[in-house]
């Protein structure tokens, strides 16, 4: 049994009712997306928890063997393309299904459980969600990319047919290319998912109007769920 995974936890309100778990990006930390609730302008009545877990420290290839917070290893890069360890990205991906176990344990069904991701972190929420063997609340895609679009086909899963996906991505970004988010979200749109997607002008970062639209985004979401019940 692999060990969970140490993370940061901050609820918007008591009772909590809905969860995002966040990844950060290569050689960032739990720590990177904090600042951003606040800026999502969630209502007080939707009580979310957040969760934003570390990334194990590992030798990343392409950064010369430098240990790093990462998800999984890069072994070579292009400008359109990612060599990456595939064994790296299942390990990730059966550690956030431990955190998404937790919070079923915890009172939080997977129907009202989001994952978000950015860069590195984005490709392994893709991944957990669409391949998640109960269908989830939705996925949110920053700046990211999907390493390998047939490995994912193989291992989607289809009751996530039809799972809501916001993908973001940055026009000038020189870290993941604009095509390389526009490829994922193809690939997401042929597996069922409803997509909706946004760029704007920036690098490989995040904004405030960005961020702004992941508030709205989440708080429809979270409306759509209520109104199910």
């Amino acid at each position: 049994m692999m060990s969970i995974l140490s993370v940061i936890e901050i609820e918007t309100a008591a009772n909590p009712q809905f969860t995002v778990i966040w990844l950060h990006g290569l050689g960032a930390n739990g720590n990177d997306f904090v600042p951003v609730i606040p800026e999502l302008k969630l209502s007080s009545q939707y009580p979310v928890r957040f969760i934003f877990p570390n990334a194990p420290e590992i030798p990343v290839t392409i950064n010369g063997g430098y240990i790093m917070p990462a998800w999984y290893d890069i072994l070579e890069m292009s400008v359109d393309h990612r060599k990456v360890n595939q064994a790296g990205i299942q390990r990730s991906v059966e550690q956030i299904r431990q955190l998404i176990s937790r919070e079923n344990q915890r009172g939080i069904p997977s129907s009202h459980i989001f994952l978000a991701g950015f860069s590195q972190g984005g490709a392994i929420a893709y991944q957990a969600a669409l391949s998640h063997t109960v269908q989830l609340a939705g996925v949110i895609a920053l700046s990211t990319y999907i390493p390998d679009a047939q490995v994912l086909q193989v291992q989607f899963n289809p009751v996530q047919q039809q799972l809501p996906v916001m993908i973001a991505h940055g026009q000038y970004d020189g870290v993941v290319p604009l095509q390389m988010g526009k490829n994922a979200c193809i690939a997401v749109q042929q597996l069922g998912c409803l997509v909706s997607w946004h760029e704007y002008g920036m690098e490989h970062q995040v904004c405030l109007e960005e961020i702004r639209e992941i508030g709205t985004w989440l708080a429809k979401q979270i409306d759509r769920i209520k109104n199910l019940h």
